[in-house]
Formats: structure tokens, C-alpha cells, sequence
């Protein structure tokens, strides 16, 4: 029997202006299925990471079909889960699970949203050196991505020195005869790079600026930013300033939910029609003035 009813849901942080329900539910109709999407905010009732384990049982028991999950939970999900798929064991992160027969697999739809994305929009740019500002959720995936479309030399900087050898160790061994690292000096990284990717949550409504000086950009370089609300962040502003190419996260953002509802449902989605919908949504919500928070998988 072909299933034709879904109730889903998104576990992360300051979720309550995401785009994810109505981009599932919409898409659902369309397809002629019963879809419900519900938020799990552990910004409310005082939640925290710690709760992660007794939401993932609850939403298990209540018979939930799946869940997206966002910052800050894409990697302390993982003990959490039953199954891995294969990119989500590489990458050493999850953004979407499946519960069924009793099992909970954990699959990553972020890694080949950004391909995707990066392919369509920048796949004709230059890509030998990138710098990836950025080693949590989000950062692992687009590190594993940029392997998938041919970057021979990445390296990674972030705040928190331990978590950027622990990624750059990560994709190294996945991805022999590439050059992966850790980097301290974003200057320094950024002086020999075709393009920079930023993954980290500044830019967000929530995190309003920009993670470094925009000096640092060439006008030769290409710019990336997961952050898909405002569409045209600070960062890509200023990187249009100075002349480079730039991808902002829309692609990213409709890409991983085009990956993710085929994971829920068992059914390819019109990736077109999601993304006109997207567009719909974040021009109606600018015009508004509605501070939605921006990152992958919301």
C-alpha cells in the first residue's frame, strides 16, 4: 500500500520563522499527499542539546514519518541513530531522519544540496584553492561537497581550532591525494584562493554583520554563503563590491529539502516548482519586513 500521509518536523534552535513547513507541505499537495510539518524549537520551554535524545523518542512514539534536524543538533544526533547512510557516516553529520520498521537512519541532504547548487550557479569558476570558514554542521557537509566537484586544495578555518583538524582529518581520509587542513590565518588562506565558503551563523537574523574584514576578498575570487535569509547577506553585499562572483544559500536551502522530502516520502519532488515556491516565500517575507533566521535545512 502506497503511503499518501506524513507528519514531519524540524528539531533545532530559533526555528520559528523557518521556510521548511510550508516548503514540504506545499510541494506535498502538489503531489497529492496529506503532509503535516511541525517545528520542535528547543529555544522554547527552556530546552537545550541535552533534550535532543527524549525529542527524537517522542517524535518516534508519536509516529512521526521523519525529521530534518538543524543547528545545533546535526552532529549530537548521531549516537542517536540506528543507521547511517553513507554520505552521513563520511561527513560525520545529519540534517534529515527517517523513522521506519523501527529504525532511525540519519541521512546528510546539505553535502549534495551545496554541490548542487554550486554546480548549477558557479560550475564553470575556478575551484583548485578554496577556504572554508566555518567546522560545524553546515561547514562538514559543504567540506565534503566541495571534494564532490573537484577542489584539490581546501583549507578550513574556524573559531575553534580543535573542531577544524577534527573536519579537515575527516575529509582528508575520505578523500586521498586532496590536500585538506586546518587553517589559523584567514588572511593568509584567503591571498592564494580562488574562492572563499562561508558556513558559519553570522548573517543570520540572529547574528546581524560579518565574520571578517571584506578586505580580504579579491576581485578574482568567487564568494559562497549558506545563508539563505536575506538572500543578498552583508558578506555577499560587500563581495559583489569588490567584484567577485558570489552564491547565496537559496540553492543550498531548496536542494536539501528537494533530497530530504524524496527521503521522507519515497517520492522525487519537482525541484523547480519547490524553488519558485522558495523564491515566492523569502520576496513575500523581505517585503514584509519578517526576520526569518537563514541557514540549511530550516
Amino acid at each position: 500500500m502506497v503511503k499518501s500521509k506524513f507528519l514531519l518536523g524540524l528539531i533545532g534552535e530559533g526555528i520559528q520563522a523557518s521556510l521548511s513547513p510550508a516548503l514540504h507541505e506545499e510541494e506535498a499537495r502538489y503531489q497529492g499527499l496529506s503532509l503535516h510539518y511541525q517545528l520542535i524549537d528547543l529555544a522554547q520551554h527552556g530546552r537545550s542539546v541535552a533534550d535532543l535524545p527524549r525529542l527524537i523518542d517522542s517524535a518516534e512514539a508519536a509516529g512521526f514519518d521523519g525529521l530534518n534536524i538543524t543547528h545545533p543538533c546535526k552532529q549530537a544526533v548521531l549516537p542517536l541513530l540506528t543507521e547511517l547512510s553513507e554520505d552521513a557516516r563520511a561527513i560525520g553529520a545529519v540534517n534529515t531522519v527517517v523513522f521506519r520498521q523501527g529504525r532511525r537512519k540519519g541521512f546528510n541532504t546539505d553535502c549534495s544540496g551545496f554541490a548542487m547548487s554550486f554546480r548549477q550557479k558557479l560550475g564553470d569558476a575556478a575551484r583548485r584553492r578554496v577556504v572554508l570558514l566555518g567546522a560545524g554542521g553546515a561547514g562538514a557537509a559543504v567540506a565534503h561537497a566541495t571534494m564532490s566537484f573537484g577542489v584539490e586544495q581546501l583549507s578550513i578555518v574556524d573559531r575553534d581550532r580543535e573542531r577544524a583538524e577534527m573536519l579537515a582529518r575527516r575529509v582528508a581520509g575520505n578523500h586521498p591525494g586532496r590536500v585538506v587542513a586546518s587553517a589559523d590565518d584567514l588572511a593568509a588562506a584567503a591571498k592564494r584562493a580562488d574562492g572563499l565558503i562561508h558556513a558559519t551563523p553570522t548573517g543570520m537574523a540572529a547574528h546581524p554583520g560579518l565574520a571578517f574584514d571584506p578586505s580580504l576578498l579579491r576581485p578574482e575570487m568567487w564568494v559562497a554563503d549558506i545563508v539563505y535569509f536575506p538572500l543578498e547577506t552583508e558578506l555577499l553585499r560587500a563581495a559583489r563590491k569588490r567584484g567577485c562572483l558570489t552564491l547565496d544559500g537559496g540553492g543550498m536551502m531548496v536542494w536539501q529539502a528537494v533530497g530530504a522530502f524524496e527521503h521522507f516520502t519515497g517520492i522525487r519532488p519537482d525541484a523547480a516548482r519547490m524553488e519558485a515556491h522558495f523564491l515566492k516565500m523569502v520576496s513575500r517575507a523581505g517585503s514584509a519586513g519578517t526576520r526569518i533566521p537563514g541557514r540549511s535545512s530550516r
